[in-house]
């Protein structure tokens, strides 16, 4: 079975694959080209896609008889695939969920306390060579022991971020999801957004992309969040409005924001960059080796199962 590596991976995952597939890996970090997207379909039994390679409609328009028949996602999250029109042309498609949680919401916790205690600002003020010494109102940042936080999307990582706010800080914990979750933690189900944005201290995107959660928050969102309240995106950019963001930071609408994904990644405004209040970071949220390396092992299952005419450990 010939397969294709959209992009380079930790070499005990290529190892494992190596010993039961022909494989195929793309030397080049970037997405998958529009050529690339169709030669991927036509060339190989499975591909294994991730980030940023756009398997859209279009795509399998132009390929209506695929000989891929599996695209086996290499992260949990899946919008750049449209799974309807891989069903329609016969290709299942497989994520790996699970593996990415508690990295993630790590990740999330970084980006609030670095956002919250001006971490990044003040690193920046060390390395200028600018700091002239500790004094008892330099950089106060916002405390967040105690604090309020809410959480737009109360799934795996919602809730691994939620239990770590809870037990770790003693937050009050608030929550906008769908339908009500039971919870190992206390935590109050808020029924309109806008209403949660007024109620916290830091507000946490942890909701899937698509269309229903494209510019999820957008103004009104915050108009109704506090002075002093901060926004963590560990999502997908395209859940905020980006241009609304940039305004509410600049006017001190809100008090920073902490992001790890954009609206238009790789691209990040200038505007964004050139802020005190925005922590930044490259899509660091399963960045470790070993979490890498769990999410390729579950791609291997997949793609295992797939051979061997079993079902998917992991369907989307």
């Amino acid at each position: 079975m010939d397969v294709l590596i959209s992009r380079p991976l930790p070499s005990a995952v290529l190892d494992a694959l190596e010993t039961d597939f022909n494989v195929t890996v793309r030397a080049q970090t970037t997405p998958l080209a529009p050529d690339e997207l169709r030669k991927a379909l036509t060339d190989y039994d499975a591909v294994m896609p991730t980030l940023g390679d756009i398997f859209s409609a279009e795509v399998f328009a132009d390929v209506p008889d695929p000989r891929c028949r599996l695209l086996a996602n290499f992260g949990v999250g899946y919008n750049h695939l449209d799974v309807h029109a891989a069903q329609a042309a016969g290709v299942l498609v497989s994520n790996t969920p699970g593996a990415v949680t508690d990295a993630t919401a790590d990740i999330a916790m970084t980006l609030m306390l670095m956002s919250a205690r001006r971490a990044g600002e003040g690193e920046r003020l060390v390395r200028s060579g600018q700091w002239q010494g500790w004094h008892p109102t330099q950089m106060l940042g916002l405390h967040l022991t105690g604090k309020t936080v809410g959480i737009v999307g109360m799934g795996r990582i919602g809730q691994a971020i939620a239990r770590r706010c809870h037990f770790g800080f003693g937050m009050q914990v608030k929550y906008f999801n769908r339908s009500a979750k039971a919870l190992d933690f206390p935590a109050d189900q808020i029924a309109v957004l806008p209403d949660l944005a007024a109620q916290v201290d830091v507000l946490v995107l942890a909701v899937p992309a698509g269309a229903a959660t494209h510019h999820l928050v957008d103004h009104t969102v915050f108009k109704a969040m506090r002075s002093t309240a901060h926004l963590i995106n560990i999502a997908r950019g395209d859940v905020i409005d980006e241009t609304a963001l940039i305004k509410a930071l600049e006017s001190g609408q809100i008090a920073g924001a902490g992001l790890d994904v954009y609206e238009f990644e790789p691209k990040v405004p200038k505007a964004l960059i050139a802020m005190e209040n925005a922590v930044l970071l490259p899509h660091l949220g399963t960045s470790a080796l070993e979490v890498r390396v769990s999410m390729g092992m579950m791609v291997v299952e997949n793609l295992r199962a797939f051979k061997d005419g079993k079902p998917l450990p992991n369907p989307v």
